[in-house]
């Protein structure tokens, strides 16, 4: 960190001491500052920073990340949301991979043609550097407005040749990682069973959610494979008494069943487990060479039955005795994910949290997918016993098609060859793979890559010691979780490690610094609201004018990322943000502090209108009905947001229902369903009436001679959805509803100030007179809300 010109190494120290000395930093009007690491996979930084008065701090951060590999590829994604333009905006990704690239691909969700321009992609066998590096010009929307297109997310996806052997070894400095991922193997048959959570805490969203992931499940099992469903509240219930073959009549029969899946009492998760054990083990007809797999979904605390956490788990590990693989998914920020996270690692499992976001059934999907094609079994990866030292984890009770095993360690004696020999368990026998490595040679192959660290696969093993001593003390008694910890804390001081024990302080004379942390999974049990506009990866930017710049090295299985960013103070003020961007607020314009629920223009008459529900309505609002359009609008306020999260678009003739989702959009004509996805932008045309997607924004409905209908998208800071109209003059005065009724019967009073600069009006609506104020709110028909607009504001209960 560099203070005022003079720069300040980052020190790393035991988290309760780094803390102290943050606290008393910020008590003293001092600069200071506080980096977390909070994404779905705890990989993310978070930046809080207070800065004293009239001085200038900039930051410098290094971090290196293992990359997984998942469904058969690397994937870094990297968040775009500058909100501004950028004078030097620049993702610079360079690729060195050894074993030569199988496939590389980029994607963006907003890329444009005049984008496409900025980006370039070199590669040959082993190596390739992709460049995007838009002008002010090519980012922006029009060439009249400062307005950015770069708005999304940028992918690079790639994976590496694989020849049928033991992996591929790297060393570098004594220190090896090798890499496991066989590919073209048959597939083990599944017994799985799926126990759900149907308390009242799923109600709503999350059971819908819930519902189209299952369904989108059931298509993806096997016929090979068996199941069966458990579904649970303060009643435990067995959908069939035994698992049964993925035949089509008993996937029809499960969907049907899910479809009428439903949410209310308690919560027993032990009832629901135990009884998910007992079907397995009383099963019989199954494969003999099979694997069997419990995948529990819950999103809250047990309520019903047994309550407590430690009787449970002994209760599930006692029964399961290490013949099945059980997964927790925890639904949202309510459950106890230690909870989870322990029963799961003590049972062969994982545990995942699954976010309460518009793509939660996608996240649960991805999920399924990946533990779905089973390969091999009992893997165990040995390595000369005399000549190596600090061997991470090297058996592995399952390994999954499209995954990746990593095993490192440390070479203590003078090898020529460094032998490896895998054994496990095939669908159709058991497997030997042996291999060896000569140590020059693979030491010799990192020598002239600049852009390598010369000690990252050290590193890497220690990061790896220290995720896998962490996960071990999840599940250890008091004593050894203690020593676990103990010796974690000393690799991450050693290494100079961010994680949850430790914490970085940028000290300066005087006592001021600057404080990275890393909190556990349990700091997110009640997540703090990130700042709007603040975006939840790996880009960094500043001020128009300045440079951005994200300059990217991969693997030996690892990303290493250099951000940079300044922050001037005139008044000590305290700020959070994320690493990726520090916002500057722009005081010449009027700020919009919100979106309004609706929005529209009134006809005839240039002015707008923001209309807020009373949050004490009923959550279902008759919005529009046109008997002479045929046409008929009703919306879903959402639990806690105050915004629609649900529009249902009745149409009379064709009689089409459109149902609106913020996950997915539904299409229903006589009593067929066509789900349309928001990742794609597509289109459907049912007897002239055209249902439009575009991708992540919005869908429109239009028919000839009618109101089209249009609602947007908004993923930030909360998904919800925003309605409008075009074509408007096109209603007849017999429209209704809460915002009908505007189309109709609203008119301005006669003796209402009608100054452009006034703040408060006389609105008359059906008959009822309503003072509305002027104020200034985002826009959710454009794709950036960044200019505020004008409009009178009234609140309406139905």
């Amino acid at each position: 960190m560099s203070i005022d010109g003079e720069e300040y190494p980052g020190i790393i120290k035991e988290k309760a001491a780094a803390q102290n000395e943050y606290d008393s930093a910020v008590s003293q009007g001092q600069s200071a500052g506080l980096v977390k690491i909070t994404d779905r996979r705890l990989e993310q930084f978070h930046v809080s920073v207070s800065i004293a008065a009239a001085s200038k701090v900039t930051f410098e951060l290094t971090y290196e990340e293992l990359l997984k590999r998942q469904l058969g590829n690397y994937e870094l994604l990297i968040k775009v949301r500058p909100k501004q333009l950028v004078k030097h905006f620049q993702i610079d990704v360079h690729i060195f991979e050894p074993q030569g690239i199988h496939f590389l691909e980029t994607d963006s969700t907003f890329m444009t043609n005049e984008l496409t321009e900025a980006l370039t992609k070199e590669q040959n066998e082993t190596k390739a550097h992709i460049l995007f590096k838009p002008t002010l010009e090519q980012q922006k929307k029009n060439s009249e407005l400062d307005e950015t297109l770069l708005n999304g997310d940028f992918v690079v996806r790639y994976d590496v040749k694989r020849e049928a052997t033991a992996g591929d070894i790297q060393i570098v400095n004594g220190y090896f990682v090798h890499y496991f991922a066989p590919q073209e193997m048959p597939v083990f048959p599944k017994n799985v069973i799926f126990v759900i959570d149907r308390s009242g805490s799923m109600t709503g969203r999350k059971i819908e959610q819930t519902r189209d992931a299952l369904l989108k499940i059931l298509q993806d099992l096997r016929q090979e494979d068996h199941f069966s469903f458990i579904t649970f509240n303060h009643k435990v219930v067995e959908w069939k008494s035994s698992l049964l073959p993925a035949t089509e009549e008993n996937v029809a029969s499960a969907a049907a069943l899910v479809q009428t899946l439903t949410a209310r009492g308690g919560t027993d998760i032990n009832g629901a487990l135990l009884a998910a054990v007992g079907m397995l083990d009383r099963a019989e007809g199954l494969p003999e060479h099979s694997v069997s797999m419990i995948i529990l979904l819950t999103d809250g605390q047990p309520t019903s039955g047994e309550r407590n956490v430690e009787v449970i788990q002994e209760n599930v590990q006692k029964a399961i005795n290490g013949n099945y693989a059980l997964f927790c998914l925890g639904f949202g920020f309510d459950v106890s994910y230690k909870f989870l996270e322990k029963m799961a690692l003590s049972n062969g499992g994982i545990a995942r949290r699954i976010y309460e976001n518009a793509d939660a059934a996608l996240q649960l999907q991805g999920f399924y997918q990946e533990v779905a094609t089973p390969i091999l079994m009992q893997i165990e990866m040995q390595y000369p016993e005399n000549s190596i030292e600090g061997l991470t984890k090297n058996n592995f009770k399952l390994f999954f098609e499209g995954s990746e095993i990593i095993v490192s360690g440390k070479i203590s004696n003078e090898l020529d060859l460094l032998p490896v020999e895998i054994k496990a368990q095939s669908h159709t026998s058991n497997l030997t793979l042996k291999e060896e490595a000569n140590v020059k040679e693979k030491e010799q192959v990192f020598q002239n890559q600049r852009y390598i660290f010369g000690n990252f696969i050290e590193r890497l093993w220690a990061y790896l010691t220290i995720q896998q001593l962490l996960e071990k003390a999840i599940s250890a008694q008091e004593e050894d979780h203690k020593a676990l910890e103990a010796q974690a804390l000393d690799l991450s001081l050693r290494y100079s490690f961010v994680t949850p024990l430790t914490s970085m302080v940028v000290t300066k004379p005087q006592q001021q610094e600057e404080l990275a942390n890393k909190p556990t999974e349990a700091d997110n049990e009640k997540p703090k609201k990130l700042p709007a506009g603040a975006s939840l990866q790996r880009l960094h930017s500043r001020m128009p004018g300045e440079d951005d710049s994200v300059g990217i090295a991969l693997r030996g299985g690892r990303l290493a990322d250099r951000w940079r960013s300044e922050l001037q103070s005139g008044s000590n003020r305290k700020m959070f943000s994320t690493v990726s961007r520090f916002r500057h607020a722009k005081i010449a314009q009027p700020i919009a502090s919100e979106h309004p629920q609706l929005l529209l223009q009134l006809p005839r008459q240039n002015e707008r209108i923001c209309l807020n529900i009373d949050e004490r309505a009923q959550t279902s609002v008759p919005l529009l009905s046109d008997p002479e359009q045929g046409l008929t609008v009703m919306g879903k306020l959402g639990d806690g947001i105050n915004h629609f999260v649900q529009f249902d678009i009745s149409y009379v003739n064709p009689p089409v229902q459109i149902h609106v989702y913020t996950h997915a959009i539904l299409v229903s004509h006589n009593n067929n369903n066509n789900w349309l996805s928001w990742t794609t932008s597509t289109s459907s045309t049912i007897q002239g009436l055209t249902v439009s997607v575009e991708k992540e924004k919005s869908v429109t409905a239009s028919l000839p001679d009618t109101v089209t209908v249009k609602i947007s998208l908004v993923r930030f800071p909360e998904d919800f959805l925003g309605l409008y109209f075009l074509n408007t003059d096109r209603f007849s005065d017999k429209v209704t509803g809460v915002l009908g009724q505007f189309y109709s019967k609203a008119q301005f009073g006669s003796n209402s100030n009608n100054d452009q600069r006034a703040v408060e009006r006389l609105l008359r609506v059906s008959g009822s007179e309503h003072k509305v104020s002027r104020l200034y709110k985002k826009d959710y028909r454009l794709e950036s809300a960044s200019e505020p607009v004008s409009c009178w504001s009234i609140e309406l209960t139905p």
